[in-house]
């Protein structure tokens, strides 16, 4: 197209027509450039230990944060097959069309046409007569072929505008697939948690059935000595009954929790694979945050509301410049003929035409005014946007920081007093064998040391999906 261009510009030239001008008005733009605003972030996050200053664990890709196989590879498959991600997937196929055709912006239109018309006027009108003076005929041919182009000249970076729009578009998809990637690694992550939460609640839920069997004929021994009342018997088959009932109510919960895990992986509701059991799992303490000023390059969720700005900016400038005058050049040239015999003899049915039009708009019913105005307002609602994603994220880090601090030590708490409550369910089944402490004491304590182990395991559930939350805040899982 290029040799195209260069003849116009030499055939408007030889004309008088002034280039020069048409090339510095293309070089002006209507607006300021783009810039970042003022964001003001924090030095440190609040709940951040000595590790803060150090490379953010958001930086790591997801299979080496995580340790455990068989999540690692449920999480591949998520990022494989899970169907929100391909529909992000497709968005970014769409925006990248649209920055295809908003690259072409500055080349000429190219158009072809073939047309061939007879008229044959009334025997009474005097274009028949002319016609029988001029043609000796009583109809008029006209056949032609042409090539015809048109090309705006880029005033005011109206066109470049459009294209910094569409780009920062096709790049706010792409942030925004990352983020879908951060939050499938933890909604999977969290996931997996839960389930081997669950599968360690029904291991105790077992022991202490078994645990409550065992008790159950002591006692019974006792009552058929005539040391207990039916009373007893009673009561502890109730304790155990209410164990017994746990076991259906977790393995329901397993089973739902496989199907939540399968759905995330794209795949029909089934089992699902374990790796290491829930105590297994290491858990990271003192995790390097880095710097509230990293997430403007690691969290995709504030990078795409930053293309947001950047987008809705290119088109608060592309509505200034049309505003403004704009310069369009237009040719045709080809063959054209008032006989189909003649239609392609060259050099006689040969012609062309160049011509350059300036078009300023005076009144436009506000339209232009208003498409400005809006523009702007919606560019500034983007920032706005910006600014609050930005807010949001330290504090979901900040909130993670905490978080993992307090459950850690929630978790001290909590080991300490399953070991104590072992301790006392082994102390409490010799002195009851030897007559030195009553069946209630040790229903109390079985019952104290279930719900502690549950409660542990709970406990350690949360630290291990806090870990993945802080993760995910920081802009880990896409990489």
């Amino acid at each position: 197209m290029q040799p195209t261009i260069k003849s116009v510009f030499r055939t408007l030239q030889a004309s008088g027509f002034p280039v020069f001008l048409i090339l510095g008005l293309a070089a002006c733009s209507a607006t300021a450039p783009y810039r970042r605003a003022e964001v003001n972030l924090p030095g440190s996050y609040r709940g951040a230990g000595s590790a803060s200053g150090q490379q953010a664990i958001g930086e790591i890709p997801y299979r080496s944060f995580f340790s455990d196989p068989a999540l690692v590879s449920l999480i591949d498959s998520a990022m494989v097959r899970n169907y929100d991600l391909q529909i992000a997937l497709k968005n970014i196929d769409y925006a990248q069309e649209s920055l295809k055709q908003a690259k072409l912006g500055f080349l000429p239109s190219l158009s072809l046409n073939a047309s061939g018309a007879v008229s044959r006027p009334s025997d009474n009108s005097l274009n028949s007569s002319s016609l029988q003076q001029a043609l000796g005929q009583s109809y008029s041919e006209d056949y032609s072929l042409s090539l015809g182009t048109s090309w705006e000249i880029d005033i005011w970076s109206r066109i470049r505008s459009k294209k910094k729009g569409a780009l920062a578009g096709y790049l706010k998809t792409v942030e925004a697939a990352k983020t879908v990637r951060t939050k499938l690694a933890a909604d999977v992550a969290s996931g997996y948690y839960n389930l081997r939460m669950l599968d360690a609640q029904l291991d105790i839920a077992k022991r202490n059935l078994a645990l409550a069997d065992t008790t159950l004929h002591m006692i019974r021994l006792q009552y058929d000595a005539g040391q207990v009342t039916m009373l007893a018997v009673g009561q502890q088959e109730a304790a155990r009954q209410a164990v017994l009932q746990t076991v259906p109510q977790i393995e329901q919960g397993i089973a739902v929790q496989e199907h939540a895990l399968s759905i995330l992986a794209g795949s029909y509701p089934g089992a699902v694979a374990r790796g290491r059991s829930l105590a297994a799992i290491p858990v990271a303490d003192n995790l390097p945050a880095g710097i509230p000023a990293a997430l403007l390059q690691n969290r995709p969720d504030v990078r795409e509301a930053e293309m947001a700005v950047m987008e809705s900016h290119a088109d608060m400038a592309a509505a200034k410049a049309a505003m403004y005058p704009s310069l369009t050049i237009t040719a045709q040239g080809g063959l054209n003929s008032f006989r189909s015999s003649n239609w392609f003899t060259t050099p006689g049915s040969l012609f062309g035409l160049v011509q350059g039009a300036i078009l300023q708009p005076i009144f436009q019913r506000g339209e232009l005014k208003a498409g400005y105005e809006k523009s702007r307002i919606r560019r500034d609602q983007a920032e706005i946007a910006f600014k609050q994603s930005l807010l949001n994220a330290v504090g979901e880090v900040s909130d993670a920081l905490v978080r993992l601090d307090k459950l850690r030590e929630q978790e001290r708490a909590a080991a300490a007093r399953v070991r104590t409550l072992e301790g006392a369910v082994r102390n409490s089944n010799m002195l009851f064998k030897s007559g030195m402490a009553n069946y209630l004491e040790v229903i109390s304590v079985q019952g104290g040391y279930l719900e502690a182990e549950l409660a542990l395991a709970d406990i350690r559930r949360q630290h291990l999906t806090a870990m993945a939350e802080l993760y995910r805040s920081l802009g880990g899982g896409w990489r």
